[in-house]
């Protein structure tokens, strides 16, 4: 085939961008040169080659997504915890067409409840959206209180994170309201997008609940004979979210190994089950450009989620300053830092590193929980660094209010403190890594150096995407914006691949699709 084309590489690129209208491919008999029409009726000299009917952003994942969801796009906005994930940013991306989980994890349950009962205010024309549901291994009774209250509210989406195992919580959410539909099926009224990043994780929520846990809820009225009985006979979860290299909690696991893996274990267990409802595979983490996107739905993703881009949006509840920091982002200025909820047991989330010293001074905590019994037990000179350098108070007063906090929230830990020396010293440790990422919610000015923001490298990756572009300016970062930009700017480059396979010289320039305003 001759190198030479029909048309120049900005003619083509052009041509790709209208990614509504039909492309038909076109050769030139005389030399066989190709090129794009938007015609169906070839012209003197010319003959069609090859057609490609319209592509909508719509289209780009499985639209079954839409349709159980009722969403109009293959869209999430995942649910950043402490509230970044906002009421406003919940109601905004509604209101755009995508599917929004509030960042309910490491809130007070009465929090949650006011922060529901804000969205459900806003969204009357039964705009769906819904809330987070952290695994919370220290607190059991707080997984059950928070199922309490989206029962109590009619919540029927849950994005369920950081689960390692099953709980009762989880599986009673998912049980409650089932029934059988005339034609047989299984009808759920309350759904489960499960996000994972281990495919043993992940078939705990491809598999029915364990008949233990159901068998307890049945005996003590949680949920009924008859839910229990359907749930043996579907999935936990219908929506599985594979998390990639992300913000926050992560196994730092790239997308094109993990998702293929979850996608095969999903095949696997549809077909020794038998199940009759496809269960959707999601991709998320990662996620910061058109073309990360556009990737994550060429692996087969029916729907990609989204995070630390969204804490960077104006509706965030990331303060102004903590916003500002992402704006600065590359995609390696983040590190991993002790994670507050699962100090004890050395997990770790994935934080922005540039601009503040978190990280660094979370993990000399850890360090020294992990040489030290008790807080008594410090070396002297140890414990004043601590003290001036970190918590800028004494460790009896640190103490004091820890204990205070413990005694509304759970006095069993208290407890356990005043038993155990040790965990006596985690939670004062812990103080220092939660109120961390409260000081970045709220812009706490005499201790930017401590903000904790959950970040990773997909920001840095965003940030250079939006460089020079309405969206560089941190102001101009809203939440629908990001999310429109992301959908158009994969369907184009996924018309510029297709189009690629027909033999036509694409340019590189078709691959790049720079932000611009969209509603």
């Amino acid at each position: 085939m001759s190198s030479e084309t029909l048309f120049t590489p900005t003619e083509i690129t052009a041509a790709l961008r209208r990614v509504r209208g039909a492309l038909y491919v076109v050769r030139r008999a005389s030399d066989s040169a190709m090129g794009l029409r938007f015609s169906p009726a070839p012209i003197a000299g010319e003959e069609i080659a090859g057609a490609l009917p319209p592509l909508y952003p719509e289209w780009l994942g499985d639209r079954s997504f839409q349709e159980s969801h009722g969403v109009r796009f293959p869209y999430c906005v995942g649910p950043m915890a402490n509230g970044i994930a906002s009421a406003p940013l919940v109601i905004a991306s509604a209101r755009a067409g995508v599917l929004a989980f509030f960042g309910a994890a490491g809130l007070s349950p009465a929090t949650v409840e006011a922060n529901l009962n804000t969205i459900k205010a806003a969204l009357t024309s039964g705009e769906p959206w819904g809330s987070n549901l952290i695994h919370s291994p220290n607190e059991p009774s707080l997984e059950e209180t928070i199922v309490d209250l989206y029962l109590r509210h009619e919540i029927v989406r849950v994005d369920a994170s950081a689960f390692m195992d099953i709980t009762p919580a989880v599986v009673r959410y998912a049980a409650k309201g089932l029934r059988l539909r005339h034609d047989g099926a299984v009808e759920r009224r309350n759904r489960v997008l499960a996000k994972i990043s281990r495919p043993e994780v992940a078939r705990r929520f491809l598999e029915p609940p364990p008949d233990s846990i159901l068998t307890a809820l049945v005996s003590k009225g949680a949920i009924t004979s008859a839910e229990g009985n359907l749930a043996k006979r579907i999935p936990l979860a219908e929506d599985i979210t594979v998390e990639s290299d992300s913000g926050g909690h992560t196994d730092n696991r790239p997308l094109g190994s993990l998702f293929p893996t979850i996608a095969a274990l999903r095949d696997e267990i549809a077909t020794a089950r038998g199940y009759t409802t496809p269960i959707r595979i999601g991709a998320a983490g990662g996620l910061g450009t058109p073309a990360s996107v556009a990737s994550a739905f060429a692996l087969g993703a029916a729907y990609v989620m989204t995070g630390t881009v969204n804490e960077a949006a104006v509706e965030s509840g990331l303060s102004e300053a903590g916003r500002l920091l992402l704006a600065q982002a590359g995609i390696a200025d983040v590190a991993m830092a002790p994670a507050a909820d699962m100090f004890e047991m050395g997990v770790k989330v994935q934080v922005l590193r540039r601009g503040t010293m978190f990280a660094t001074r979370a993990q000399k905590l850890y360090d020294a929980y992990m040489a030290h019994d008790s807080i008594e037990s410090l070396p002297a000179g140890v414990r004043t660094r601590l003290e001036s350098e970190i918590f800028k108070a004494p460790l009896e007063t640190i103490w004091a209010d820890t204990r205070s906090f413990w005694e509304q929230r759970d006095p069993h830990e208290v407890e356990r403190a005043n038993k155990d020396p040790h965990h006596r010293m985690a939670l004062c440790f812990r103080w220092y890594l939660g109120k961390a990422s409260r000081w970045a919610n709220a812009g706490e000015p005499t201790r930017i150096m401590d903000y904790q923001i959950w970040c990773g490298p997909a920001m840095g990756a965003f940030n250079t995407w939006a460089k020079g572009s309405f969206l560089e300016d941190p102001k101009n970062r809203e939440v629908g914006q990001i999310a429109l930009n992301f959908l158009e700017g994969a369907a184009v480059i996924a018309r510029a691949q297709q189009v690629r396979t027909f033999g036509v010289p694409v340019p590189p320039s078709a691959f790049e699709f720079r932000p611009v305003r969209l509603a």
